[in-house]
């Protein structure tokens, strides 16, 4: 049977630039006929799979996503004294194995997310190549691994074009975040001062620029098929649930890098809902169909998304076997069957890698 952990995540970020368009303005989206700010998945998830908590939690249980492997196996064969012409064929022999590259290059046309066990693969073939001086064959060219142990592609998938038995189906799926609450870009206008410059003779800006920012409170969901985890793991449901661990300290903790420079609109979520069950998994964006409004936008979202979830519940039946929620405002008592009170984030790792027996 199923085991979907769902979360749904409030996240408040004063003016900031967290995910650009094709323009360098921040994203945004249309929703009950109202402009919100938007964060897209890509974004987010790249955020959470690249972070300190995360990389840290899996220690050597998450994968690279990259074009530059043949590169870096070119750069080991030739600094080993191998000639540039054997090199390259070698290394394009072995880039060819994760996917497409072009006759005269060494990298693969599309990322490919490569699991720690297949670098280490490759970094064994390529040591043996220099030892013996020789380029590789065909049966040392089986580099892949149906079930990578890399908790960061059992999550969220790979695509091998090239490959297909090696494909890998994300264990969990993230919708983009939005505002609550209706939303606008605006503009910064900014100079830079040029430090040189006395300003006798010209007392104009250095530079001068625009640059968008927006700010918001973001709703996020994710869900995860823990059971799908598992089996892409190769069982190992220790190693999933400590990714599941990973993964809530990466959402609720981490912020996308975008602009954080010019911004510091580093942030920690105000709010998060879990739920665990086989039923069917759903959002709860239509909360937020109509934009929150009030003054006190984040005690109104809370209330909305947890009348949102009773509403379902009375409609549809329960939603989650069982759920855990933590909040750092002041929200009054929870308001949905299931949460008696908020809790901790201690807490709500113990809830989603847990037993609901």
């Amino acid at each position: 049977m199923s085991d979907f952990i769902q979360l749904h995540v409030l996240t408040a970020y004063p003016p900031a630039n967290l995910n650009r368009d094709d323009l360098g303005r921040p994203k945004t989206a249309i929703m009950g006929g109202a402009k919100r700010l938007r964060v897209s998945s890509q974004s987010l998830k790249r955020t959470w799979r690249v972070s300190d908590v995360f990389q840290q939690a899996m220690d050597g249980n998450s994968g690279t996503r990259t074009k530059r492997l043949g590169g870096n196996v070119l750069e080991q064969l030739t600094d080993a004294g191998i000639a540039d012409k054997k090199a390259r064929a070698w290394a394009h022999a072995i880039a060819k194995v994760f996917g497409e590259v072009p006759k005269d290059s060494v990298e693969t046309r599309q990322l490919v997310h490569v699991g720690p066990e297949e670098q280490q693969a490759v970094d064994a073939l390529v040591a043996k190549l220099i030892e013996e001086q020789r380029a590789p064959e065909d049966e040392e060219l089986a580099l892949l691994r149906e079930k990578p142990r890399a908790v960061d592609i059992a999550l969220f998938g790979r695509v091998l074009a090239a490959s297909p038995k090696y494909n890998v189906d994300a264990a969990c799926q993230v919708a983009h975040a939005i505002t609550v609450h209706r939303a606008e870009v605006e503009d910064d206008y900014f100079t830079a001062v040029d430090d040189l410059n006395p300003g006798d003779e010209d007392r104009g800006a250095g530079h001068i620029g625009e640059l968008g920012f927006g700010a918001g409170l973001f709703y996020l969901y994710v869900c995860i098929d823990r059971q799908l985890l598992i089996e892409n793991l190769d069982g190992d449901a220790e190693l999933a649930d400590r990714g599941v661990a990973a993964l809530v300290d990466a959402i609720t903790m981490t912020s996308p890098k975008g602009k954080q420079n010019s911004f510091g609109s580093r942030a920690r979520a105000v709010y998060a809902l879990a739920e665990r069950g086989g039923q069917q998994p759903r959002s709860l964006s239509v909360a937020f169909l109509r934009p929150v409004a009030g003054d006190d936008h984040g005690s109104e979202a809370i209330r909305n998304l947890e009348q949102q979830a009773q509403r379902f519940d009375d409609v549809y039946g329960p939603g989650a076997d069982g759920r855990y929620a933590l909040c750092t405002l002041d929200a009054g008592q929870p308001q949905l069957d299931g949460v008696d009170a908020y809790g901790s984030l201690d807490g709500l790792h113990g809830f989603v890698t847990g037993s609901l027996a």
